[in-house]
């Protein structure tokens, strides 16, 4: 089946800029994050890479506001951004690695609660979630409860609610390790490929190093709530000094630091 990968933007002009600003999070004595700083660009397909308890995870819910950090600040477009700025959390939308959906609800009713929760603008609105639907195999599923579906086919459905709605930023945790059928991952990465090219910032999560080889256009690694990398592949290779595989090379390279 051909892959549609209808751009689905109610505002396709508007991109988003995110800086962190020695962000730190801890979780009683565990410190989840320390003191991370980056800058990150529109149009920015991001890889967050790192063991166990790196602090992945903890990034992303931070940046989506479902935590706040402890200490540092977090801006979208120079504006700090806080729980109570619901203009700035709609630009964005986290999809955790065990998605929050309403088992009761049909796959397509969850897409309409989330427009509604989203007010997003709904003109066309209906052939972008057919396009988005036949391009993850969930067409003949839309009428279904979520809760009666596999995990790869919810995670489906959560993840076409983040396709048609298409905000400014995508926050994916481990959507490699969601359970999702190749074909599911494979209109993943051609829907994120396209959206990226519009200008869109995504950010996802993973331990998986030949998916970030092919997949990113920077690499954040976190390690121990600190952030050890921020850099393209192009610059990892060129720090690897000749390392064929250089993701592994700064893997171990951490792992012998943490002996």
């Amino acid at each position: 089946m051909r892959l549609v990968c209808t751009p689905v933007a109610a505002n396709p002009e508007t991109k988003v800029r995110i800086e962190l600003r020695t962000v730190s999070k801890s979780y009683g004595r565990t410190r989840a994050l320390d003191r991370v700083s980056c800058e990150i660009e529109p149009g920015q397909l991001v890889a967050v890479l790192g063991a166990n308890g790196a602090g992945k995870s903890t990034l992303l819910r931070c940046l989506s506001t479902v935590i706040g950090a402890d200490k540092g600040t977090i801006l979208c477009d120079g504006q700090p951004l806080r729980r109570d700025r619901l203009d700035l959390r709609r630009r964005m939308l986290f999809l955790p690695d065990f998605p929050l959906v309403y088992g009761g609800y049909s796959v397509i009713r969850h897409l309409g609660m989330l427009f509604r929760v989203y007010e997003a603008e709904t003109t066309g609105v209906e052939d972008r979630a057919v396009a988005v639907l036949r391009d993850l195999d969930l067409l003949p599923l839309a009428n279904r409860p979520v809760a009666t579906l596999s995990r790869g086919q919810a995670y489906k459905a959560a993840l076409a609610g983040l396709l048609t709605l298409d905000p400014e930023v995508w926050l994916l945790d481990e959507p490699f390790a969601s359970g999702m059928d190749p074909h599911g991952i494979q209109a993943f990465r051609d829907h994120a490929t396209e959206a990226v090219r519009r200008g869109r910032t995504i950010l996802y999560t993973t331990q998986i190093l030949d998916v970030v080889e092919r997949f990113a256009d920077r690499v954040m690694v976190l390690h121990e709530g600190e952030l050890r990398a921020w850099d393209t592949m192009a610059q990892l290779r060129e720090q690897g000094r000749g390392e064929t595989d250089p993701l592994e090379h700064i893997f171990r390279q951490l792992r012998s630091e943490s002996v």
